[in-house]
This record gives C-alpha cells, structure tokens and sequence, in this order.
C-alpha cells in the first residue's frame, strides 16, 4: 500500500485498474434505472445519479459474497434484487457494482483477505474504516453520487468518518433489510453515504418513503461533555463550529451542555448488572464500557446464532482479525441473553425521553487519528476500546445517527455525529441539509484562526487506561503496564497516579533512572504523594543514592508516621550509611 501511495506520488501513469478505482469495488456491472414517464410528468428524483452497494445486498441472477469468496461459492443466486436497490432504481438512479467489505460484515477496520483494503481518498496511508469500506471509499472518489452499506456498530459510521463524508445510520427497522444480508440483526441497519448534502437528503427520504410534512423549526442541540473526553480534536473545530452555526440561525434554541453517562445510568436500571466489572473506573466511564460490552455481546451472540452451523460446516477462509473475532463470538456463551436485550430497551427509552422529537445530541463520531496511534494502520486494543463507546449508543438503542465531516485538522478528516431520537430520522436529515451551509462557513472561519488552548480532558479514557495498566501490573506484565501508564500519560499529562503507577513497573523492570524520574514529577504534581517517595526512595538506594533514599524515606514517615515500609527502610539505609 505503501509503495502504491508512493508510485501515485510520482506520478507513475502505469496504475492498475485497482489503483484507478481507490480498490472499492469487487465487482463492475450497471444496473439501468426504471424507464422515465413521459412528458408532462416530473423526471424521476434520482435521475443521472449513479450508487454502489456493499457485498451484502442482494442483485437479482447474482450471489451476494458477503465479503468472502467462500460465502459467495456456498449459497445461490438472488431471486430478486433487495428492496432498496429496487426503491432506488425505481426513482432513477444507476447501480454500478459492488463494493468491498470486512469479511462477514464483522469488521472495523476496511481490511479484506481476499480483496485488499480501499485505499482512503483523503489520506492514502490512512485506513478507509469498515465495515462498509469500499462503498464509503467509492463516495469520497467521486466514483459514484452516494452508496449503501449495512451498519451493526459502526460499519457506516466508521468509514464516514475517516473518508470525511456523510454517512447515515437509520433508526433500526425504518428502512427495510429484506434481501440483504446481516451480521446480527437487532444492530443491523441499512446505511446511506453521500458527498453532496442535498443528495444525502434526497436518498434518505426516499430510503424513508418519507412523506412530505412541514419542517419543524425549533431545535435543541445537547453536547454530551463527557463523550467529547474521548476526542482530541481541538473544540475550536468541533463544538465551537456547531455552537456558532446554531447562532447564525432561526428556530435553534441555545445549545446545552450535560454529562449524559450520568443520564444513562440513572435510566437505564439494568446497567447495574453489567457495572460490576468496572466498579474501580470513574462512574461515566463504567457506565459507557458497560454500554459498550453490551452491544458487543449482543453482536456476538446473534452472529453466532446466525452463522454457526455455515462456519463450522463450510470452515471459510477468513482474515487473521475477522477469524479471531469468529472465534470469540462462537467460544462465547450468553447466559445473560435476555439482560441485553433489556438493556436495548431500556436506553432507546431513556434517549427517547431526553431527545423527544426536536432533540439533537452531538458527540464525536470516532475518538482520534488512527496514525497517531499505530504505524501498521491497525486500531489498537485502546483505541477499540473508546471508539466502541463512541458508537455504543446509537448502535444498541437502534436511535438514527448522522456522521458529519468538520473540514480538517492537522491533514485529518473531523468528523462530529448529530443522534436524534428512535424515529426521529426525517428531522434528522433536514436538520443536516439546514445547517449545512451555516456549518460550512463556521469551518472555514475555525480553519483561517490561530489554534486556541484547548482542554478536553479525556479524563475518562486515560483513567481506563490506567485501570488496564493496573491489570497489566497485577499480572506481572511490566512492560506492558508501561505502556498503558504511558498512554494515560498522554492523555493527561497532570495525574501525579499515572506517574507513581509506572514508576512501580520500572522498578520492577529494574529501570531506577526512569522510576526516580517518574516520582519527581508525580511528586512536583502532587507533594503529598507517599507511594512516590516511597518508590523514588527505592529507586536511588537501588542507585547507590543512599542519603537521598534515606530522606524520601523519613519524608513518607513524616506524612505517614505508622507506614511501616518506610521505617524498615529508613533503618536500614541509617546501618548501610553507617
């Protein structure tokens, strides 16, 4: 991919048909669209617009492969093309083939075994985000007007955002699924990517059959504050852009700002039951990983469901990260089955009543950059983990989400997501068309302004991290506690803790110069820190630094006078002095 990146550069002209098409498509055909009525009637709405489906919807004489070329040889023909090709064809439009997919719809990142990766138009070394990846990639080309893919927890979502489009997620069960193939049918939906906002809007009604009722004009936008700790965008691009865009127009009230984990978890009862694993993280914290973990089983638990008997019986070929995840969901057993799917129902209610039918929420629709945290264009287990939070709460309450593209920062798509309630979709997508063009004057005035401080915190996410370090440490895997301290590190740099913890794992390590450097500044952070003097006492008598241990030493015991560590070492360093 690389090298490829590297011949476009140069502007080599001998490029592959794969290269020519960014590798977004399995497969080339053209699907004519219904004839148009003759004069005087009205053209058809979708006329001269062209789409790509993902390798799970149904075209009529053809096998869908559903990303995998053992699925394709197993299963026959369609009867009939899926009811949203039809619809669409129907109004005009021209399917013009079949897009990439992660294998079995079962994956995040874009990559495929058997068909390669689609290579992202806006970043060329970035990942193009799955599952849906060739159709998000095929619409960020201007390969085609708009495409369809299928989103379970985050597949439409996803690739929206890192290809810097829009990209929709209906309220599950608005738009119908019949011939398209799912991965787990309670999070399934279909989903809708455009490049243009009028045709974004045009499609998603008619994906809608919406009819044509009056716009409602006042809106409420809520920014949930605690989501936003997991992005590292700067809030001059995000939540300024969106606040400005809202005064700059009519029927808008003034934006609110609440903690919504906090929210959740006094509505949504049955999450008590799922907390428990995460009683040593921050209340919002562990009210979101629940939420997270929730979704996740219930993915697996219908997959497997599903696909069991065909994957034991055909055993297909499948990529290193989509058989791992295969084999999680088949090992797995669900005996608290019926909480999942009580907790769905319980937080569609609770958003429901927060959103009511003129509430939009805005959160990031991923966390950050995924080459800031991986070279080998791979999501670590870290970035997983909050990019699942990020999507939990429109993919388990089945709630209607728009992935909107903010303009750039540092070279990188911005993308923020607007949730409105189960339902809620046409007022959803007119709220987009809306703001679109307020939106788009309020980016190139944040893009033309000198970067402000900004303090996003990520309080949450970096307290995971240092919950999994603890893990790590309790484990005796030193190194790999470094490293999620590091990280927390990273995300806040002032938790005189993060610095304590990792020094204890150098010591171990028998890294002294490290660890001592580590317990100045937690010290420096926080003076009262008996732990740290404690290990930087440890640290310089490991480095000979005698009266220096014995003084870290008798500071622990002046802070902590029955701390009986610290009166054995005092008196030992006092008898090595001596």
């Amino acid at each position: 991919m690389a090298e490829s990146a590297r011949r476009r550069r140069k502007g080599s002209n001998e490029t592959s048909p794969r290269v020519k098409d960014f590798g977004a498509f399995i497969e080339r055909f053209e699907l004519l669209p219904a004839p148009q009525p003759p004069p005087p009637a009205a053209r058809h709405p979708l006329s001269d617009l062209t789409f790509a489906v993902a390798d799970n919807f149904d075209v009529k004489n053809a096998v869908s492969g559903f990303g995998n070329p053992d699925w394709k040889r197993t299963h026959e023909p369609a009867g009939k093309s899926a009811a949203v090709i039809s619809l669409l064809l129907q109004r005009g439009a021209t399917l013009v083939g079949r897009t990439v997919m992660d294998e079995l719809a079962f994956g995040v990142t874009g990559e495929n075994l058997h068909y390669g990766m689609p290579i992202n138009p806006q970043l060329l070394l970035q990942i193009p985000g799955g599952s849906s990846s060739g159709s998000g990639v095929a619409v960020a080309a201007g390969l085609v007007d708009f495409a369809l893919g299928t989103d379970t927890i985050g597949c439409v979502r996803i690739p929206a955002a890192f290809c810097g489009i829009l990209g929709y997620r209906p309220s599950h069960g608005v738009v119908s699924n019949i011939g398209v193939l799912t991965n787990s049918q309670s999070l399934c939906t279909v989903g809708l990517f455009a490049r243009d906002p009028s045709i974004f809007h045009r499609v998603g009604h008619l994906l809608l059959q919406a009819s044509q009722t009056v716009v409602k004009r006042e809106k409420r936008f809520i920014f949930a504050d605690d989501f936003f700790q997991y992005s590292r965008i700067p809030k001059q691009k995000t939540v300024h852009v969106i606040c400005k865009a809202i005064e700059a127009l009519s029927g808008y009230l003034p934006a609110k700002h609440m903690n919504v984990s906090h929210y959740i978890a006094s509505n949504v009862p049955i999450l008590k039951e799922f907390c428990e694993p995460y009683t040593k993280l921050h209340q919002g914290t562990a009210t979101l990983q629940a939420l997270s973990t929730i979704m996740l089983s219930l993915q697996k638990y219908e997959f497997k469901t599903n696909h069991e008997e065909w994957i034991n019986t055909v055993k297909p070929s499948l990529g290193h990260e989509i058989s791992a995840r295969v084999r999680v969901a088949l090992n797995s057993t669900y005996d608290n089955v019926k909480y999942l799917y009580k907790a769905r129902a319980e937080l569609r209610a609770a958003l429901n009543s927060l959103l009511k039918d003129d509430g939009v929420l805005v959160i990031p629709t991923i966390p950050d950059f995924l080459s800031k945290h991986s070279s080998k264009r791979k999501m670590s287990p870290e970035f997983e983990d909050r990019l699942f939070i990020l999507l939990c709460l429109a993919g388990l309450s089945g709630c209607c989400q728009v992935a909107i593209p903010l303009g750039k920062h540092e070279s990188y798509p911005i993308s923020l997501s607007f949730i409105a309630a189960h339902g809620a979709d046409k007022f959803l997508l007119d709220t987009v068309l809306d703001m679109h063009s307020s939106l788009q004057e309020q980016i190139s005035l944040a893009s033309s302004l000198a970067p402000l401080p900004d303090f996003n915190g990520d309080m949450d996410a970096s307290e995971l991290l240092k919950e999994k370090g603890n893990a790590a440490f309790k484990g005796k895997q030193w190194n790999k506690a470094v490293n999620f301290y590091t990280e927390a590190i990273k995300l806040n740099d002032s938790n005189a803790t993060y610095y304590c913890n990792r020094a204890a794992a150098y010591l171990e390590l028998g890294c002294y110069q490290q660890a001592e450097a580590d317990c100045n500044q937690a010290i420096l952070l926080d003076k009262k820190n008996v732990k740290a003097y404690l290990r930087r006492g440890t640290a310089r008598e490991m480095l000979v630094s005698y009266k220096e241990a014995a003084q870290d030493f008798k500071h622990a015991l002046v802070l902590e006078p029955q701390n009986k560590a610290a009166r054995d070492a005092e008196k030992r360093l006092r008898r090595l002095m001596s």
